[in-house]
């Protein structure tokens, strides 16, 4: 008895200091996430595993500030009479301002590696170049010009649906890069964004925080117009994830793994189809 008494102390000491590890990684995991897919002034002290693996399940959370960002402006321009067009390409502009436009980069140098028919290696090699491409081109401008598109739909219907997309959107997009850093997706370098987060998230995390993010993107939607938006919303962001998984496919297969300008590509695929399934189901 004695013996069991005296290790409660060392269990009571033992706990707080566990509590204390995990609050701590959580902190520098929101720093990582925040200042990997943000330009918000955010300093990363740690670039561990465990740190990224943090990071990136904390990404949704990052994705969530940058769409409250980009629909604020949207939504002040369709208030104050501008109209939906005007919103709808601040609410496209704001999010490339607010990642410095790496996300865009990434989307065309894969257009461009993608396009070059080109073996892996070599396929790799073009991506890191400077300039981009024909297939960069073509990509961006058919992209933005979709995203745009599909927000001046939502914007059309009022402010509240297109500020409402413009999160959905940007939450969407970011919970692909947690799903693309699951465990059994390689870096195809072993040097870059690529390689510091690939296969650091366990899968059932990604699954925990796929479903946590699904379920408040039905919520909003019930919010704003009950239980058809709740639909709307959850099938625009699993139609969002599953392009983005699709691509992820692709690129895992052509390139031999993920780089940081997949994950843009990711980033970027998942939003558009995002938006383009909203706007889409709540035209009719």
């Amino acid at each position: 008895m004695r013996l069991s008494g005296s290790l409660c102390p060392i269990r009571r000491a033992v706990a707080p200091a566990s509590l204390r590890a995990v609050t701590s990684l959580n902190s520098h995991g929101l720093r990582f996430a925040f200042g990997t897919l943000t330009v918000l002034p955010v300093r990363v002290s740690r670039w561990d595993r465990g740190t990224a693996r943090a990071g990136m399940l904390c990404a949704p959370l990052a994705g969530l500030a940058v769409g409250l960002l980009a629909a604020a402006p949207g939504a002040l321009f369709l208030l104050g009479g501008s109209g939906p067009l005007v919103a709808a390409v601040a609410s496209a502009a704001l999010p490339a301002a607010l990642t410095r436009g790496l996300h865009l980069d990434g989307l065309a140098d894969t257009a461009d590696g993608l396009g070059s028919a080109r073996p892996a290696e070599d396929a790799l090699r073009i991506m890191k170049q400077s300039d981009i491409g024909p297939f960069g081109v073509i990509t961006l401008l058919f992209v933005l010009l979709a995203q745009v598109a599909a927000l001046h739909e939502l914007y059309g219907r009022g402010w509240a649906y297109g500020a409402l997309g413009t999160v959905v959107a940007a939450v969407t997009a970011r919970l692909a890069l947690t799903l693309a850093s699951r465990r059994g997706v390689p870096p195809a370098r072993p040097e870059g964004l690529g390689a510091a987060v690939a296969g650091t998230v366990p899968p059932l995390g990604a699954v925990a925080v796929a479903c946590a993010v699904v379920v408040c993107c039905a919520a909003a939607g019930a919010l704003l117009g009950g239980y058809a938006a709740a639909l709307q919303h959850t099938l625009a962001a699993l139609a969002g994830l599953g392009a983005a998984h699709v691509m992820l496919r692709h690129c895992v297969r052509r390139f031999g793994g993920v780089t940081g300008d997949v994950f843009g590509a990711l980033e970027e695929t998942a939003a558009t189809v995002a938006l383009l399934a909203l706007s889409l189901s709540l035209a009719r």
